[in-house]
């Protein structure tokens, strides 16, 4: 490993370090060769509790990585886990050899084999990887990756914070033959909830064992220790495979800077964050007085308490933490017409050779399929490219769940959500399609390398089980 860039995670958690403005411009020409090592690991985010899961380096979630924009990355990946598995760098342009889609753009390493990716990772700001052979990022697979801007405004301290889940492997099995007996736990006030039909058979939520921050639940969390008068950045990922997190820190509102890891036209303050399936939010707060705080997730599930950080000041650690109500009510929480803003109702987009209309469907109790225009992967209608080709995707949500619909490889602006036209288009490399004839479009241009890319939902049942397609880039053209 070169240079002291890449830091290592422990179960708790991982604090990120400014690099002096000198040494991040002496690294942008640098490569950082790292070695990643998938292995079997048992772990215990709670006591009593053991989960067979398989971890990058030794840890859940894997290694923190960080490089600065124009710095290389040589990555070998060595399995050693009893599973196939590959390495996908979410949110990153790159190479498509480099994706990590297994039989797409590579096959998938075997185990005791080993594969190198090399590429420079961009763009800058808060990206993520995770494996993306069937279940293995359910298993532990994942990990947070920051690409730092030099130009950016630096915080007076700074942390990654990846929220994530620990799966009931039994009602996994369950969820993905459609007929799982696990609720929806999204708290009380919510737009799943309300949006939810009198009687409703879901067939496809996975009940969890364990809601984690960084490795560990709460009390066992470590704390984020703060000092008055300091400017806090958190970088947030919620890493879970099928729920939406909410995440409000008690007494405090938030400023969000970032969504995806792309900048927003203008901060947008709220109470608290809705973080969809693989979605990242920076998010910053000023620390005004001596406290003891929770971070939390919001949840009806009764574990949900679980899931939370204590933030507090110098001198104030044995203070019991205020925390939130596990509700929305009366909750100012972050929507994409918040980030957007809204200049009124959409215009209908007219028909044309690069306008791509998508019904999502299917998800009926007993029934593993999860749909695209009726079909399920690789039935589904791609969506064909030529370099240079700006591309309208409209969506609509036909099932009774929300969709977190991810693109590789690209940037994509959402310009409607649900009829309503945003005033600044919304860069995201993926996006909560709102249940129950929920609307959403995208507009994306076609300047990545060529290759295959995968479009697909990151509820990772909806995916295995079909709702998935690709943006391919015609040989040649």
């Amino acid at each position: 490993m070169r240079r002291a860039c890449f830091l290592r995670s422990s179960a708790g958690v991982m604090t990120v370090a400014a690099l002096p403005a000198l040494a991040r411009r002496a690294l942008a020409a640098d490569t950082l060769d790292i070695t990643l090592t998938a292995r079997a690991l048992p772990f215990a985010p709670v006591a009593g509790m053991t989960f067979a899961g398989v971890a990058f380096n030794g840890t859940i979630p894997g290694p923190l990585l960080r490089v600065v924009r124009g710095q290389r990355l040589r990555a070998r990946f060595v399995n050693r886990s009893p599973y196939p598995a590959t390495i996908h760098w979410h949110g990153m342009i790159l190479p498509n050899a480099m994706d990590g889609v297994p039989n797409v753009t590579q096959p998938p390493v075997p185990p005791g084999g080993e594969f190198l990716y090399e590429f420079d990772p961009a763009p800058a700001g808060t990206r993520w990887y995770h494996d993306h052979v069937g279940p293995g990022y359910m298993r532990g697979l994942f990990g947070m990756f920051v690409v730092d801007d030099p130009k950016e405004t630096r915080a007076d301290a700074e942390f990654a914070l990846v929220f994530h889940d620990v799966p009931k492997l039994t009602s996994l099995k369950q969820a993905l033959a459609g007929d799982s007996a696990a609720p929806m736990v999204d708290p009380l006030g919510s737009p799943e909830l309300r949006d939810m039909p009198p009687n409703d058979r879901m067939g496809d939520e996975v009940a969890y064992l364990a809601h984690c921050i960084n490795g560990a639940a709460y009390p066992a969390t470590k704390p984020l220790v703060v000092k008055v008068g300091q400017t806090v950045r958190l970088r947030i990922l919620n890493a879970n495979f099928t729920q939406t997190r909410y995440i409000r820190l008690a007494g405090h509102r938030l400023t969000v800077t970032h969504a995806d890891g792309n900048p927003l036209a203008r901060p947008v303050a709220v109470d608290a964050l809705r973080v969809g399936v693989a979605e990242r939010y920076d998010a910053w707060f000023e620390v005004t007085r001596p406290g003891s705080w929770l971070l939390q997730g919001l949840s009806s599930d009764p574990l949900a308490f679980e899931q939370a950080v204590v933030v507090h000041t110098e001198g104030m650690e044995n203070a019991a933490p205020l925390g939130s109500p596990q509700s929305l009510t009366g909750v100012d929480y972050l929507t994409y017409a918040k980030l957007g803003g809204v200049v009124g109702p959409a215009s209908p987009a007219a028909a044309g050779p690069h306008v791509y209309d998508f019904t999502l469907g299917g998800g009926k109790y007993d029934s593993p399929r999860w749909t695209i225009n009726a079909a399920v992967y690789p039935h589904t209608p791609r969506i064909d490219v030529a370099r240079g080709d700006v591309v309208t995707v409209r969506f609509k949500n036909v099932t009774d769940m929300d969709h977190p619909m991810h693109l590789h490889g690209h940037i994509f602006d959402i310009l409607e959500v649900d009829g309503k036209t945003l005033a600044a288009p919304l860069a995201k490399d993926t996006s909560l399609v709102r249940a129950e004839g929920g609307t959403m479009t995208w507009r994306f241009t076609a300047d990545s390398p060529p290759g295959r890319w995968l479009l697909h939902c990151h509820n990772e049942v909806h995916m295995m089980d079909g709702m998935m397609t690709e943006v391919d880039y015609a040989s040649g053209r």
